[in-house]
């Protein structure tokens, strides 16, 4: 009989640990895109919210984006990687960028202070917790785990409930002089992961703010129509400067916009229906403002509209397809009431649907050297579709070969691969499983 036999213990200590560890890392990939919540500390300032507010620069996406920092859980044993904790595992990798002057800072001070986060999709909720880098961290190398100190200065229990759309932790945030960062982990109870948002602060003494601004005056609401009103106030002053405005409907937040907007537009409202809106204004420092003046509209009933729009026109390809892509644009259509949207279609199938105001459209994730077929649609505000638009045709060039999908075959970062009629980029090395198709996977593959 053949024995095998492993040289040394801690050998099969080492195979049986690995063996666990990817185990591990399979459940948590595959479960990995169910996480629907989103949200972003809102005060203080998170470094994402400040590229909103374009107080920090150079990095618009992250901003807009600024409620999608998710990455897996349980920090620090896992989540993300050193030199991607700002970026939550790189998925904007400009917020990684690190030095003592890169980013904007807000005034803090030790003792108690609230944490205000803004929940755009809020989910049932295991924890939050707070990290802060230690006193000497090395300000101008990226993030790591050896920049912080690894016990959280505040940990809440939330134990699995669903919290508010606007949350708020109150934590006693230990001393520290000069530039520190603070790390914001929210973790999400029924899924393989949290959301990461940085803040970028400093203790300065004598430059920390507690003044908040004056309120907004002067709010004023027009061009009210069934779903939308349009709302301006006049601007804010601060000791050190106003960072943003809040709008609120009665007592819930519904936009935040930079310090430099004095208006914004209400979209998604219900016809025949009251509103009482206010804004407030907020500085770096999470200072905010008393509520502006109150101002009430009510929403008129939709008319009946039976009428759908004229079909569009003109509809061509402009310039010369790619091995991937066509850019088609088309003339407007005409309603009695107004045109709100376009639909543009690859055969039978609706590719997208766009504002009423756009009149072209760019279809990626074709196949190299296929001919397609291509029309578009009007709709209005009361559902009604306009005939089809002149049909165009259009052959894409030919371009390196694709291959479909397959499960048990390993793929490396940039590769090309077709499913479904669609055309997908790895986003992230791996061996691929039944399951983990394309469509499945959005943290392994980019449509295209």
């Amino acid at each position: 009989m053949i024995q095998l036999r492993l040289p040394h213990h801690s050998l099969f200590k080492l195979l049986v640990a690995s063996s666990m560890m990817l185990l591990m890392a399979v459940v948590m990939l595959l479960f990995s895109d169910r996480a629907f919540a989103h949200g972003w500390v809102d005060s203080p300032s998170s470094r994402a919210y400040l590229c909103f507010l374009k107080q920090n620069k150079n990095c618009e996406d992250a901003g807009y984006n600024r409620n999608n920092l998710e990455a897996l859980k349980g920090f620090p044993q896992a989540g993300p990687a050193d030199g991607k904790i700002a970026s939550a595992n790189g998925k904007y990798p400009e917020l990684d960028q690190q030095s003592a002057t890169r980013w904007s800072k807000v005034p803090m001070t030790a003792g108690m202070k609230t944490f205000t986060w803004t929940l755009t999709a809020a989910h049932v909720t295991s924890s939050w917790k707070y990290y802060m880098t230690k006193q000497n961290w090395d300000q101008n190398a990226p993030l790591s785990r050896a920049s912080f100190d690894l016990t959280p200065f505040c940990s809440v229990n939330y134990g699995g409930k669903k919290p508010p759309s606007t949350y708020s932790d109150t934590c006693n945030v230990p001393s520290r002089t000069g530039y520190q960062v603070i790390l914001a982990v929210w973790e999400v109870a029924d899924t393989a992961n949290a959301f990461y948002n940085v803040i970028d602060v400093n203790f300065g003494g004598d430059s920390s703010d507690t003044q908040p601004p004056t309120a907004p005056t002067g709010l004023s609401a027009s061009n009210v129509a069934a779903t939308s009103v349009s709302l301006a106030w006049n601007a804010s002053s601060d000791n050190v400067g106003v960072s943003g405005y809040k709008i609120y409907n009665g007592s819930t937040l519904i936009a935040a916009v930079s310090g430099s907007t004095l208006n914004y537009n209400v979209a998604g409202l219900t016809s025949n229906t009251s509103y009482t809106f206010t804004v407030r204004a907020e500085d770096a420092a999470g200072n905010v403002s008393s509520a502006s003046n109150a101002v009430t509209v009510t929403t008129p009933s939709v008319p009946v509209d039976n009428e759908a729009p004229t079909a569009p026109t003109g509809l061509h390809v402009m310039g010369t397809p790619t091995s991937s892509s066509v850019h088609l644009m088309w003339s407007a259509s005409t309603d009695n009431v107004g045109v709100t949207g376009y639909r543009v279609y690859r055969g039978t199938t609706l590719v997208t649907t766009v504002s009423g105001t756009t009149l072209e459209y760019t279809v990626t994730g074709l196949t190299p050297d296929t001919s397609y077929t291509f029309t578009v649609r009007a709709v209005d505000a009361a559902g009604n579709v306009s005939a089809d638009s002149n049909a165009v045709n259009a052959k894409t060039a030919s371009g390196p070969a694709v291959a479909a999908w397959a499960p048990n075959t390993a793929y490396t970062v940039g590769t090309l691969v077709t499913y479904n009629g669609k055309t997908y980029e790895c986003r992230q090395a791996h061996t691929s499983l039944v399951g983990w198709e394309p469509s499945n996977a959005a943290s392994l593959w980019l449509l295209k």
